[in-house]
Order: C-alpha cells, then structure tokens, then sequence
C-alpha cells in the first residue's frame, strides 16, 4: 500500500455512510440544431483580424483576383474551378513539396464547417479542402464557406465532423505572443485569412 492509498482510505473511514454518490454530469450541452448567428460568426472572425467578404457564387472569383489576382496560389484537387480567376496561377496539389507549396502566395479551400460562438472554421481534408500542409505555408488563405455551414457551438461541429479525419481548426490568422505579449503574426501558418461566405441557395445544383 502506497501513500496515496492510505490517505484514500482514512478518508473513506471518516466519511462513514455519509460519503455522497458522484453527481450526474449531463453530457448534451447543447442540442444539435440550436439557432446558428450568422452574425456573430462574422464578428468573431473581424475580432480575430480575419477578413470577411459576403458575396454570391457567381462573385467569388471576383473576391479571389481582389485578393491574390496576379499571384501565384495553390488549390486542392477538388476545389470548384469557377471561384478562380484567370489572373491567378492555380497550381493544383498533387503531391506538391513543401518547397514548392512554400513558393506560393496564397491558397484558396472550401471548409468543413464553421462555429458561430468561437468564430472558427474547421477544414478536414476533404477534396475541396485539400492536405493540411497546403493551408499552413503559404501568406494568405482564403476559404469559401456556405451558409448552411454555420453552426451555433462547438457540441454542434462536433456532431457534423468525422472523428477519423484530419482536422484543422482555424480561428483567425496564426499569431502568438512572447511573455510581453507582444503579438507575432504567421508563425504557425498564414499571416492573412480571408473568409468569404456564402448563401447555400446561391450555389448551382449538386454544389
């Protein structure tokens, strides 16, 4: 019997009968399907230094020249073509090196989903997502979220993604800050995000 065990065990001999059986935890939190804040998705994502843009599918490659038009960007494999511009220089990511993702300027995914409460979005390389490599090297990310991706909380997110995928979770450009809390900006990934949202009935059939 080690220390531990005895000081257990004196404690259960003074507690008696009256020791209490452990309290029930609830474990839902939050009922899937709780109301989603559009709005405050956005407002988290402005406070996080990310930059929002609303438009419709039509405009998203018109969104992205704004942003990377002239540059060169890499994109996954499976990444609607119609959201880019002809004045980027998409390289699709077949198995890129790290050199060569590196060399780019920007990359531009779709999302998984994203969480009103924590002003997050969460990728899980899916095809129109890509590895998570491509989304940490270059200087700007710019990823392409539908409406209907929105969830209210965390509980939420979880209950739509897959355990078994690789997950990233994105809430901001990367930063950090030494003991002075002097803030750093792309140390862990890309200095710059840029969210551009949506509406799911604005998309083409089958998006």
């Amino acid at each position: 019997m080690n220390s531990r065990h005895r000081v257990l065990g004196r404690i259960r001999a003074a507690l008696g009968d009256r020791a209490a059986a452990p309290a029930e935890v609830p474990r839902d939190y939050r009922p899937a399907g709780a109301a989603v804040e559009l709005d405050l998705l956005v407002h988290r994502l402005t406070d996080y230094r990310a930059t929002v843009h609303r438009c419709t599918d039509g405009q998203v490659a018109q969104v992205v020249e704004a942003i990377l038009g002239g540059r060169r960007v890499v994109v996954p494999p499976g990444l609607p073509r119609h959201w880019l511009p002809a004045t980027v220089a998409a390289v699709t990511d077949e198995n890129l090196t790290a050199e060569q993702i590196a060399a780019c300027d920007g990359v531009v995914t779709a999302v998984a989903v994203a969480i009103a409460e924590t002003g997050t979005v969460v990728l899980d390389a899916a095809p129109d997502q890509g590895r998570r490599v491509i989304t940490l090297l270059p200087d700007v990310h710019v990823c392409v979220l539908r409406t209907d991706q929105v969830v209210a909380g965390v509980p939420d997110a979880l209950d739509q993604l897959d355990p078994c995928r690789p997950q990233t979770w994105i809430s901001g450009p990367s930063a950090t800050s030494d003991i002075e809390l002097n803030r750093v900006e792309g140390v862990h990934g890309p200095r710059n995000l840029h969210v551009v949202i949506v509406p799911r009935g604005d998309l083409p059939p089958g998006a």
